[in-house]
């Protein structure tokens, strides 16, 4: 028996070197880590323990009965994230391209299942080339097993996928089904056809990083909400975010130790430009509100009109949606709208509170923006905020105009606070562009219409271009100083921490998707 132990425990030994040293050297080459230093990174020191180290591929066909590798390219097991319980597979790509096998998918499914029955995190390393061709359907099978899995799991724990290396055809699915993707820059694609089906069928040049690289899928797709710029990075980007989430959806965020002090920010009195036609770096808002260097920015690079990310206040972990002037004036299009409303039922599945910082002048006109659905896309976000049930709580730095004052986390979609600064202007439309409707004919009129129009354009401004008659309404709960919102937002969250809402009973809703 004891002979049997140590034969096991040596093939054991031959597993965790990834296959040999000469295929270790190879990733190396390539700057990618293993599967298994992946995971020594990832997981706390000492505390990793590997399930199905000894599983082998049970094909036959096409010589396949002479190459085996225990563990068949994927390692799975649980671990310690900080202390916290966190499951993870990594694909091995030095065995058979990291390429998914019938037994390589059960293995996942079952950290999955077991991730599922726990209540933790799953953490995905993904580095593969696809399915195993030698194993036909079976292959195919598994993929769509680990589908299922990543739907079942959707909302109940976090799911967050690091893209390591290739990611191709049916494969790209399983993280995009995930709450999150990160992808490392320069050695990992992602995308459904390849370069050389994409030239058979389009007769388009492109290269795989043109394709699906993390810079495209950054900027152009927004399918990747992290991009990273080596193996290293990407695992200290997976435990930053697994710092702001969970365990699961019955639980709530680790809160860190904060003695409250002087809240008051000086600096914030400053960042509102005079003219509202100036635009200001909505970060500096964030900045000056949270907690020290806490703000952890999401899909940074795509839609850029609008901010998103985690952050502390006080300790606590929040999700921030936050309109951007610097770009698009903040407008709300296509884009952004997907973007935030993603991120806002993400927080809402993980109990995270939310803060919406709002400084939006509408709607994005435009041919492209009504053919493109932004009528469908806006109502996305619009749906999001209203479901969610999590704190929520807005500030108003300025601009609150239109339909998209609505859409931001307005009184009237269920918020729970409503903040003001008095440089806000809360209106159907800016007051020039009101005035031309209103007093058309007045203006038409005058004798000086430049000068008409301009008394008439004061007259809305003193009337609609402040927060006092939403305020007078109840819309706005209170008019603040920028200096006292870290303050008030501290005392907000804290009074809202045991909020409870009960929804009407359904199978589920039906987001416009």
């Amino acid at each position: 028996m004891t002979e049997k132990i140590n034969t096991l425990n040596e093939k054991i030994k031959a597993a965790h070197l990834g296959g040999g040293e000469t295929r270790i050297e190879k990733q190396h080459k390539k700057g990618k880590l293993t599967a298994r230093e992946r995971i020594h990174f990832l997981l706390d020191e000492g505390s990793f323990e590997e399930i199905g180290a000894l599983v082998t591929h049970r094909t036959k066909d096409f010589g396949m009965e002479k190459e085996i590798y225990y563990g068949d390219g994927v390692v799975t097991g649980y671990g310690m994230v900080n202390g916290r319980l966190v499951y993870v597979f990594a694909q091995d790509f030095t065995v058979f391209g990291g390429s998914l096998s019938e037994t390589h998918a059960e293995k996942i499914c079952k950290i999955m299942d077991l991730a599922m029955k726990v209540g933790a995190p799953l953490v995905g390393l993904n580095d593969s080339g696809g399915a195993r061709i030698q194993e036909g359907v079976r292959s195919l099978g598994g993929y769509a097993d680990i589908f299922y899995k990543n739907v079942m799991a959707s909302g109940v724990i976090p799911q967050i996928s690091a893209i390591m290396g290739p990611c191709a055809g049916g494969a790209v699915y399983s993280p995009a089904m995930t709450d999150f993707t990160i992808m490392v820059e320069n050695s990992s694609y992602m995308f459904v056809t390849g370069p050389n089906v994409v030239k058979t069928v389009t007769n388009e040049e492109v290269t795989s990083e043109e394709l699906g690289g993390a810079s495209a899928h950054s900027t152009k797709s927004g399918v990747t909400h992290l991009t990273a710029q080596n193996d290293i990075d990407c695992i200290n980007q997976v435990k930053t975010l697994l710092s702001f989430l969970p365990q699961n959806c019955e639980d709530k965020p680790i809160r860190l130790p904060y003695e409250t002090g002087n809240e008051i920010r000086e600096k914030l009195d400053n960042i509102v430009p005079p003219s509202a036609n100036q635009p200001y770096d909505m970060r500096d808002v964030i900045e000056g509100i949270c907690d020290e260097e806490s703000f952890f920015e999401i899909h940074k690079d795509y839609a850029e009109n609008i901010v998103v990310g985690y952050a502390r206040l006080a300790g606590r972990s929040i999700g921030i949606v936050a309109n951007q002037p610097m770009n698009l004036a903040g407008v709300l299009d296509v884009n952004s709208s997907k973007k935030a409303a993603r991120f806002v039922r993400t927080c809402d599945c993980f109990n995270v509170p939310l803060l919406v910082l709002v400084d939006v002048p509408g709607f994005l006109p435009g041919t492209d923006q009504e053919w493109n659905a932004i009528i469908t896309n806006g109502a996305k976000l619009l749906y999001a905020l209203s479901e969610a049930t999590v704190p929520r709580i807005s500030v108003i730095t300025r601009k609150a105009y239109g339909g998209a004052y609505d859409v931001m986390n307005s009184k009237h979609i269920g918020a729970d606070m409503n903040f003001a600064w008095p440089s806000a202007e809360i209106a159907v439309m800016g007051a020039k562009g009101a005035s031309e409707i209103i007093f058309r004919k007045e203006i038409k009129a005058a004798d000086d219409p430049a000068a008409k129009l301009a008394e008439k354009e004061a007259e809305y401004a003193e009337k609609f271009a402040n927060p006092y008659s939403a305020t007078e309404r109840g819309f706005i709960d209170e008019v603040i100083l920028p200096k006292n919102t870290r303050r008030k937002l501290i005392i907000a969250f804290s009074m809202l921490e045991n909020k409870t809402v009960s929804i009407p009973k359904k199978k589920h809703g039906n987001i416009p998707l």
